[in-house]
């Protein structure tokens, strides 16, 4: 690292559990952050300041007034343009240091596996089942971790999912086959400063998994309502029935 660098880290190399070596784990990481909404504004502007090397940013929305309330890497002037691009500006900006790699449209099929595989973390910031369960079984087949938010009106859930180690759940270990409805945040609102907690909690969570520090949500289930300030921690085990996971142990 120059002079610059050291500087601008400075602050975040101070604590010992990250030191030198740390930052230049973050500096050569690669992060894969799918959804530039709500949680992925705040994901996406911790990670870039932090110092994470490269991030490939997934979105194929264009930014909308709705969505400035809580998308707070977009602004009044993006109105209308791709939301990588818009988020893109704003992230160099910040970090002119920083990666990125913009994907503007669905991330699916053999392209999201391989997306998955790429990287050293997924960030799930998505808001539907059926991208999440598609990213869950990416990072399952890949061996990737995952670290997944949701929020709605003043409720969240957080984990992380790591399938390298072989008691970890996945997410389909929480849902299963058993969702039915679907909420959502355009249909039920959600107020905006929910997002930047999970967002950034997300955030620390993937720089932990990166420089293998403390200890993250994996096999815990976060539950987080801002409207009354109760958090909660619950034991998520692992479905030994899970479609996804169930015999990931037996092929290591």
């Amino acid at each position: 690292m120059d002079d610059e660098q050291l500087l601008r880290y400075s602050r975040q190399m101070m604590l010992p559990e990250i030191d030198a070596e740390g930052q230049l784990r973050l500096a050569e990481a690669k992060v894969l952050i799918i959804g530039l909404g709500g949680l992925g504004s705040a994901v996406s502007i911790y990670l870039t300041a932090a110092g994470v090397g490269e991030l490939v940013l997934v979105d194929f929305d264009k930014v909308d007034l709705s969505n400035l309330q809580r998308q707070i890497v977009h602004s009044d002037k993006d109105i209308g343009r791709l939301k990588v691009e818009s988020a893109s500006d704003h992230l160099l900006a910040l970090n002119p240091g920083v990666k990125l790699s913009l994907i503007n449209h669905v991330l699916e099929g053999e392209e999201l596996e391989q997306q998955v595989e790429a990287a050293d973390v997924v960030v799930d910031a998505t808001d539907n089942f059926k991208t999440r369960f598609a990213i869950n079984e990416a990072s399952v087949k890949t061996r990737t971790p995952l670290v997944s938010g949701a929020a709605i009106r003043f409720e969240a859930q957080l984990s992380v999912f790591n399938p390298a180690d072989d008691k970890s759940p996945c997410y389909r270990c929480l849902y299963g086959d058993n969702v039915t409805v679907e909420e959502t945040c355009t249909e039920n609102g959600v107020m905006s400063p929910l997002l930047g907690i999970v967002g950034s909690i997300q955030a620390a969570e993937t720089m932990k998994l990166i420089m293998g520090i403390g200890k993250t949500l994996q096999g815990k289930l976060m539950l987080i309502d801002i409207l009354n300030m109760e958090w909660h921690t619950a034991t998520l085990p692992r479905n030994p029935e899970c479609p996804v996971c169930s015999g990931l142990s037996d092929e290591q």
